[in-house]
């Protein structure tokens, strides 16, 4: 039995200069659909082709090429994040919310690689 359950949704977190300029590459490029562009908080959506997986662009002065961050999606991030401490899973910094949109926590696998829960505040 997991320590978490997750839901069926998983984000790919991309840092990229432009996130305009990247959204316009995917949709022409890959055929992915644009869910929005979060202007304050530099952050873009797009949906890819396949079911529950969606592509977010978050935007960088100086993005970081090949560091992709699956985001997994929770019920409940409290209860998921003291789940995962409760098994030693090293956490980054508090759990960050924007009202009414999301609560994210960034945590690690054993090598290091930043994964990522969020739960949908917009629901």
């Amino acid at each position: 039995m997991p320590v978490v359950s997750l839901d069926n949704t998983i984000t790919l977190a991309l840092s990229v200069r432009d996130r305009h300029a990247s959204a316009e590459w995917y949709e022409r490029n890959l055929g992915f659909k644009l869910l929005y562009h979060m202007d304050d908080a530099g952050w873009s959506e797009m949906q890819t082709n396949a079911e529950g997986v969606t592509l977010g662009l978050g935007e960088q002065a100086e993005p970081a090429p090949g560091n992709t961050v699956p985001v997994f999606g929770v019920a409940n991030i409290a209860d998921a994040r003291a789940a995962l401490e409760n098994a030693d899973v090293r956490f980054d910094g508090e759990t960050e919310t924007i009202e009414g949109m999301v609560s994210t926590a960034t945590f690690y696998d054993p090598d290091g690689n930043a994964l990522m829960l969020a739960q949908d505040l917009s629901k």
